[in-house]
């Protein structure tokens, strides 16, 4: 039987746990991706708007990625994956209505990076002090613009815009835009350069300002361990060596990225057996410069599950 959506229950009584992510877009399928990696399988709703847990009481709600920090703020959802620049500036919009903050980050996600930027035309150099006072700047994310320029006494025009910002200089709305950029290449393909970085943003799990004070508690606690493990592991590989003892903390300067390796004593003779988690890229060169330092039968492995 094909899952309906739930009616919300009584913060005090709730047993699962409530996880808002991005319905489409940039965000939407690494997210899946990554809590499928973690170990968890849902039954979709007819409608595909509600994902019921089945390996874990933890039930997603696909929702538009503007609409997940009030979702937490009401109580609707309990946790959401979704981009800082949303989270932030929904927060300053908060605190500039005077009221509480009512969700946090929890964990950078490592996927959906992108930086808030300045975008200036070409023939301009860059100098805010003296070039943004008395200016227009065209911005989607007015809140984390007006923080900035606040702190640092700058006086300018804000524009809000909903989307295309970057056309705004060409149809004479703006003089500058702050915009979210990637690559640049939308900027450069309006005669706009970018600049200076207003924040580093990439998908984060957001979740209530306070505690969970039920049963949510345990298992927001276990899906972040998971993600955690997930995570640490993403670029991680296991090496395996052979090599004399006196050699260790030669090899581990060669290895700034290992956690702090096991060693186990090879039979009749000073020599070692050496496992080491590495979370760095494990090229060839690094290999050959550990050989030469005394290493022998390398081997690396992929790692498929850890548990931090």
């Amino acid at each position: 039987m094909t899952p309906s959506m739930p009616r919300p229950a009584a913060a005090n009584t709730r047993d699962r746990l409530r996880i808002a992510i991005q319905k489409s877009g940039r965000l939407s399928e690494p997210a899946l991706a990554l809590l499928a990696a973690a170990g968890l399988s849902w039954q979709e709703s007819r409608d595909k708007q509600f994902y019921y847990g089945e390996s874990l009481p933890i039930d997603l709600l696909l929702v538009r990625d503007d609409d997940i920090p009030g979702l937490i703020a009401d109580g609707v959802c309990d946790l959401g994956m979704v981009g800082r620049n949303v989270l932030l500036e929904q927060d300053y919009e908060r605190t500039a209505r005077g009221e509480a903050t009512a969700f946090r980050e929890l964990r950078a996600l490592g996927f959906g990076r992108c930086k808030l930027m300045f975008g200036i035309p070409d023939d301009w150099e860059w100098n805010p002090q003296e070039q943004l006072p008395g200016k227009r700047i065209a911005t989607s994310y007015p809140a984390l613009l007006s923080r900035w320029l606040g702190e640092r006494g700058i006086e300018a025009g804000i524009v809000m815009m909903s989307g295309s910002v970057e056309l705004a200089p060409r149809l004479g709305q703006a003089d500058v835009v702050c915009d979210l950029v990637s690559s640049g290449a939308t900027l450069a393909a309006n005669r706009l350069k970018a600049v200076e970085v207003l924040l580093d943003s990439e998908a984060v799990m957001a979740g209530p300002a306070g505690d969970f004070a039920d049963a949510r508690a345990g298992i927001a606690e276990l899906l972040l361990r998971r993600l955690d493990g997930v995570m640490k592991i993403r670029d991680s590989k296991l090496l395996l060596l052979q090599a004399p003892r006196r050699v260790v903390p030669q090899l581990m300067q060669l290895l700034p990225d290992a956690e702090p390796p096991t060693l186990t004593a090879l039979d009749g003779g000073e020599d070692i057996a050496m496992q080491a988690l590495c979370h760095g890229a494990m090229t060839w060169q690094r290999l050959e410069d550990l050989k030469r330092a005394g290493a022998r039968g390398l081997m690396v492995l992929p790692v498929e599950r850890m548990l931090a």
